[in-house]
């Protein structure tokens, strides 16, 4: 299945969005799929990866990421945590609808800098809230929260009704910043739209995920590690489809005030990640240990809701995703 840029029909009305943290993995795609359909794009980013270890790689995914844009939309080098700074953008451009990706992205990181994690996941998003709520142009808050706020599943698939339990820093400030959203927004009358992925995978990721640790050590002759016997199950999206669904909810007047799980709607054990990846390279090695009882066990996330309201699709099943993600290292690395 060919990469495309975007499913969606052209609007011909034009809309004028800002998305702070535009730069990184999903928020960049987010952003081509927006100027594919005609819209006004003001990319607010400080070009700042966590994983110091892959700083060479986040540079190179970062080039390419801007370099595919090009000069389609406007560039913002801020930190949200800067009110100053980001009221001054907001009154520059004037964007319509804010879209808020600039977080701290993996929950492993956000355990281990949990102060950062305070500071940016939470502090960032309230300054982006108290600058709403002194203009009168913006419309609309999308907030990219996480599967992580549901904590370990009580049924799979988790539909939006699952309780919210977070087990950990990453889904709490999650939860933390969705309730804060709803709150003011119910408040001071400005609408919001709440998104929670799962397991994103695909083409630019530098953030040490399961699928690019995985195929970086197929690449390289290196065992995979599978906790609990690669029994943990996952519902695996490829970044794509996500991006695709939040573009959705960006521009819908059905998602106002509404909350989506926008992921492939399936779960996958990391075994069968595994037993994917040995297609590609038969040599693949692999190591049991425990599993990791510090992490939400979850599962497939019930996706129907943003079928029925947004129309949402996704196009790629893990197999197909991996192929596509595949093709890219072959074709860039």
């Amino acid at each position: 299945m060919a990469t495309s840029r975007t499913h969606i029909k052209k609007n011909t009305s034009a809309r004028k969005i800002m998305i702070v943290g535009g730069a990184g993995f999903i928020g960049s795609k987010i952003t081509l799929k927006l100027i594919d359909l005609g819209h006004n794009v003001f990319v607010y980013d400080r070009y700042f990866n966590f994983i110091e270890t892959g700083r060479a790689k986040y540079i190179k995914s970062l080039k390419k990421r801007l370099g595919t844009i090009g000069d389609s939309a406007v560039f913002i080098n801020n930190d949200v945590r800067n009110n100053k700074l980001l009221m001054s953008a907001l009154l520059e451009y004037q964007p319509d609808t804010i879209v808020h990706l600039a977080q701290i992205p993996l929950a492993n990181v956000s355990n281990k800098f949990s102060s950062e994690a305070l500071d940016i996941n939470f502090n960032g998003l309230v300054n982006i809230i108290k600058s709403i709520g002194t203009v009168n142009f913006v419309k609309r808050l999308v907030y990219a929260s996480s599967s992580f706020v549901y904590g370990n599943f009580k049924y799979s698939p988790a539909d939006e009704n699952h309780p919210t339990n977070p087990i950990d820093v990453y889904g709490g400030t999650k939860l933390a910043g969705e309730n804060i959203i709803k709150g003011f927004g119910t408040r001071f009358g400005i609408d919001y739209t709440i998104i929670r992925p799962s397991a994103v995978y695909g083409p630019t990721d530098c953030n040490k995920r399961v699928c690019q640790i995985f195929i970086e050590n197929a690449i390289n002759d290196k065992e995979i590690i599978l906790e609990g016997g690669g029994e943990n199950f996952l519902d695996f999206s490829y970044i794509d489809d996500v991006a695709e669904g939040f573009v959705l909810a960006i521009l819908s007047n059905k998602a106002k005030n509404e909350i989506f799980n926008i992921t492939r709607g399936e779960a996958r054990s990391l075994k069968n990640l595994a037993e994917i990846l040995k297609t590609y390279y038969p040599k693949l090695k692999s190591r049991v240990i425990p599993a990791d009882n510090t992490r939400p066990k979850r599962g497939a996330l019930n996706i129907n809701k943003a079928k029925t309201i947004l129309g949402y699709d996704p196009k790629y099943s893990l197999e197909e995703g991996i192929k596509e993600y595949i093709n890219y290292i072959n074709q860039n690395d």
